[in-house]
């Protein structure tokens, strides 16, 4: 795989080293810096993994599929052949896949069925600031196996608000608190624009008002948060035809339409997705 000039890059040799002498480790980066899906790839061909697979968790379903295809476009390849994934009542994965991309309660399953984790060489848990019951289940049982059945089995936890000295030290347990990598980001431009809801004005006109008044005024595709479906579908159907494809991003939408609204937008038409916080804390 070519360097993809993603920040996280620079911290690939630190989280190596930190990996190949212990067990465990802790990789601290920002959204959007590429952990997620560039870390795995780069530890594929450690010795220490001895050609086994690596297992990475992600808290939501779409963004587990999402995590696998992103990996899967880096190799050049399709989902199923190195990298695949695994959720509730959906799996592609193939003889040749090494990196599984995974929902907690897959991993929490396997734990169960088979503790010993055979041909698992790496656990890495994604995005573990998104505290579940799932979460800690699956951490706990695999330093349980670590500890006691899998002393070659390294855990890696990715987060970009973590509390790292807590977490380093939790993994260390009785010993020296794990290696902690830090990775930095690209940083864009923000700016500002402050629009009150009018007294007794309902929040999806207004919404509907700023998306005509942004897609006059700038180029590119919008990205816009809402508290529900409900929203979400009355802003839509307010729009109409407002020059552009609108797409809804919810948990409860059928996979395709969900792909879909991540999916790069047609050659020459802009996207509006209408998203719950989903894209917020899971798709960054």
């Amino acid at each position: 795989m070519d360097d993809t000039g993603l920040p996280i890059e620079r911290a690939i040799p630190e989280l190596r080293t930190a990996l190949a002498a212990r067990p465990a480790a802790v990789l601290v980066a920002p959204p959007g810096s590429g952990k997620t899906t560039v870390a795995p790839l780069r530890l594929l061909d450690e010795p220490w993994l001895g050609g086994e697979k690596i297992v990475v968790l992600e808290p939501r379903r779409v963004a587990t599929r999402a995590a696998a295809r992103r990996m899967a476009r880096l190799l050049g390849e399709s989902v199923a052949d190195t990298v695949g994934y695994v959720t509730r009542g959906d799996r592609r994965t193939g003889p040749r896949t090494r990196v599984e991309v995974i929902t907690e309660g897959v991993l929490t399953r396997r734990l169960q069925r088979n503790p010993e984790l055979p041909e698992t060489g790496l656990v890495v848990f994604d995005e573990l600031h998104e505290r579940n019951l799932q979460t800690d289940l699956g951490l706990a049982l695999a330093l349980d196996v670590q500890r006691t059945l899998r002393p070659d089995l390294r855990l890696l936890v990715m987060s970009a608000t973590i509390d790292t000295e807590r977490i380093a030290a939790f993994l260390g347990g009785d010993g020296e608190p794990v290696p902690v990598v830090a990775g930095d980001a690209i940083e864009y431009p923000v700016e500002v624009r402050w629009k009150p809801l009018p007294d007794r004005a309902r929040l999806e006109g207004q919404v509907v008002a700023t998306i005509r008044e942004a897609i006059a005024a700038e180029p590119g595709d919008i990205l816009v948060f809402l508290p529900g479906m409900r929203e979400m579908v009355r802003v839509r159907d307010q729009l109409g035809d407002v020059g552009a494809e609108v797409m809804l991003l919810h948990g409860s939408l059928p996979a395709e339409e969900q792909d879909a609204a991540l999916a790069p937008p047609r050659p020459g038409v802009r996207k509006i997705v209408l998203s719950t916080d989903i894209a917020e804390s899971s798709l960054t």
